[in-house]
Parts: C-alpha cells; sequence; structure tokens
C-alpha cells in the first residue's frame, strides 16, 4: 500500500483504487521487471515503479498494472465554438461539446490554463460517462467533440470511448494538443473517430527542450503523421516575448512547418499574456505583423493572427487573388463568402476547408 501524493490525502494506492470508475487499467503500456510499468501513451514513456505516478500526475502503477485516474474525471464541460480552438479550416462556424481533466505532460511556465494544468486530478473525482458526453453535444446542437483546456492525450482511453459513440451519431472528434503522443497512440486515436488535430508547437528544439521539457521533433513528427493519416491539422504558435518572438526563430518555425505539413495547413501565431510563473510582457502586435508577413511570402496559404480581436490577421484570404473570404471578429464569423464547392467567388480557386459552414446565428432566428 502507498500514501497518494495529490487528491485526497488519506486515499492509499492498492487495488481497492480500482472500484472507482474513473480508475481503469490504461491501454498502452508495458510491463517491466520489479512490478515497473513503462507508460506508452506520450513521449515521455515514464517508467513508473509500482505505487508510482508518471510524469503527468494520471497515470499509476497497481501492483504492477498501468491505471489511468482521469477516465471520465472531468474539470470542464461545455459548449464552444470550434474557431475558438482555433480550428479555422475545420466546420467553420460550428460548435463543439468541449472538455477537459486535469494537469499537464509539458512544463510551460507561461501556461494560460494553468489552474487546471498545473494540478494533480481529484481522485475519484466526479465520474461523467462518456454517454453523457455525447447526449450533452445532441442536447445542444454541437456538431461535434473537442477535447481541450488542458492536454488532451491524458484522457486518451476516455477520448476512445467517446469517439467511438460521437462518431456513431454523426458527430465529428476533434483534439487540441502539445502534439507530444506516441505513434501508436496516435494511430488509435485516428481509428476510432478523431478528425481533426489542432497541434501547439512552442517554439524551436532548444526552447521546447528548456521550457517545455520535450522534444519538438516528435511535435512536428506527430503534425506530419495526422496529415498523412487524413486528419485535419491546423498549427498553433503562442509568440512569447522573450522566448520565441525573434526573427530566427520564426523563420526556423515557418520553414518546418513547410517542411513538414506542408503550405495549405493553416498556422496561427497568437499573442501570448502574462500567465502563471513568466511574467514578461504581451507579445508586441509588430512581432506578429511580422511573422503574418513573413509565412505568407515564405508560401503558406492561411497565415492567421490570434488573440488579437479585430487584427485583419483574423480573415481568411483567397491564396490566389487576396480576395476576403471569411471574415471574423475574435472567435466568431460574421461574413462567410466561399461558393457552396468550397472555392473564391472572384477567381474560382479551391479553399482548403473541411466540413460544412453553419450558420449558427441564422438558425437561432
Amino acid at each position: 500500500m502507498f500514501s497518494l501524493h495529490g487528491g485526497r490525502k488519506d486515499l492509499k494506492i492498492g487495488l481497492e483504487l480500482t472500484k472507482y470508475p474513473t480508475v481503469r487499467r490504461a491501454i498502452l503500456y508495458e510491463r517491466l521487471r520489479g512490478n515497473k510499468v513503462r507508460c506508452l501513451v506520450c513521449e515521455r514513456r515514464c517508467v513508473i515503479p509500482e505505487g508510482g505516478f508518471g510524469f503527468c500526475r494520471t497515470r499509476v502503477n497497481i501492483d504492477g498494472d498501468l491505471y489511468t485516474v482521469v477516465y471520465g474525471n472531468l474539470s470542464a464541460i461545455e459548449s464552444r465554438p470550434i474557431e475558438i480552438k482555433p480550428f479555422f479550416h475545420f466546420w467553420p462556424g460550428s460548435t463543439a461539446i468541449t472538455f477537459s481533466t486535469w494537469s499537464c505532460n509539458f512544463t510551460c511556465p507561461w501556461c494560460q490554463n494553468w489552474s487546471l494544468s498545473k494540478c494533480a486530478p481529484p481522485i475519484p473525482g466526479n465520474y461523467v460517462p462518456p454517454e453523457k458526453v455525447v447526449e450533452e453535444a445532441i442536447r445542444n446542437g454541437d456538431e461535434g467533440t473537442c477535447v481541450s483546456f488542458n492536454e488532451p492525450t491524458l484522457l486518451f482511453e476516455y477520448s476512445l470511448d467517446v469517439f467511438k459513440l460521437a462518431r456513431e451519431r454523426g458527430l465529428y472528434n476533434t483534439y487540441v494538443s502539445n502534439g507530444y503522443m506516441t505513434e501508436d497512440a496516435l494511430k488509435m486515436l485516428r481509428n476510432t473517430g478523431l478528425d481533426a488535430i489542432n497541434i501547439d508547437v512552442k517554439g524551436t528544439k532548444e526552447q521546447v527542450l528548456k521550457y517545455c521539457g520535450a522534444d519538438v521533433d516528435k511535435v512536428w513528427r506527430n503534425a506530419r503523421l495526422a496529415k498523412e493519416m487524413g486528419l485535419h491539422v491546423e498549427i498553433i504558435v503562442l509568440v512569447v516575448t522573450g522566448v520565441n518572438d525573434d526573427e530566427n526563430s520564426i523563420r526556423e518555425i515557418i520553414e518546418r512547418h513547410l517542411k513538414e505539413v506542408g503550405p495549405y495547413t493553416p498556422i496561427h501565431f497568437n499573442r501570448y499574456y502574462p500567465a502563471y510563473e513568466y511574467h514578461e510582457p504581451p507579445t508586441r502586435i509588430e512581432v506578429l505583423d511580422f511573422a503574418y508577413r513573413l509565412a505568407r511570402r515564405e508560401g503558406i496559404a492561411y497565415v492567421y493572427v490570434g488573440n488579437v480581436p479585430g487584427h485583419p490577421g483574423e480573415h481568411t484570404y483567397c491564396p490566389n487573388c487576396g480576395e476576403l473570404l471569411i471574415k471574423r471578429w475574435h472567435y466568431t464569423i460574421v461574413k462567410y463568402r466561399l461558393t457552396e464547392g468550397k472555392r473564391c467567388p472572384r477567381c474560382g480557386t479551391e479553399i482548403h476547408i473541411v466540413g460544412k459552414y453553419v450558420n449558427k446565428a441564422r438558425l437561432l432566428v
């Protein structure tokens, strides 16, 4: 028997913990000598001794087997616009039932959702069955699901069950992720119903290692694999003051984007604001403008500036003639001008959009 660090202090780690519905045997792991296990969900591949937790604090070794303690252990669940993720080229105008748990497998000191990502999950927590998430989406009139707020990979097993049910009901499924899952985990998500993934690239190789404790090569590998699997992919770059806001870093990220996911994968340069343990000033607008212009000049077709309401970089333009096609205010679509065939009405160029436009404002009238 072992004492639990995090959650209820009186809870002990042993087989009796498995009586809770939020504690389920993990799917991706291997047993090692000495009753240790190796987690195979994310690329940390933690080796966990009996009674111990992995880096993310959501996986525990109980008697030589790996268990998740966050199956349906949700920190939030609500309907949100798909543009807020942001997905700008996937089911525009739609909404997704969005849910999360606690903790993270990265160490970013500027985390905007630190109240969730920096907390160990409560055990047993409040269990929400997968069926309830899907039923809530149907009641809301949502078109899909999204695992977000904290790193969705920590809800891996739960995601598989939600996605399967959601697909049976005609809903799409999405992830807003740091992209650090293993190849096997990504393949299982795709095979069970993942349709789109938004991957947050934190910076260059050195920056991601220093601030996030991770290998950005694996993040870009997963972005490339997701594209090859037929998933819709959008890349997010939070441009952080004093970290990745210099010209060389921005150039390197743009070059890597073109190499790994190509010119038609959208990229969002988002403004950072001070949060958690990082208190440098917000990203200067001229830095975001530079990133936006450079990415377009280098050949990325769909480039955006985020977290700056009213910026012209919020809109979608035709990459051929420059026509304004989708006008946005923050995360709201104000005007949608694509033809039914998803083409520019001026020059006829095909615009890479997955799914159909959903005019929620019209539906509410």
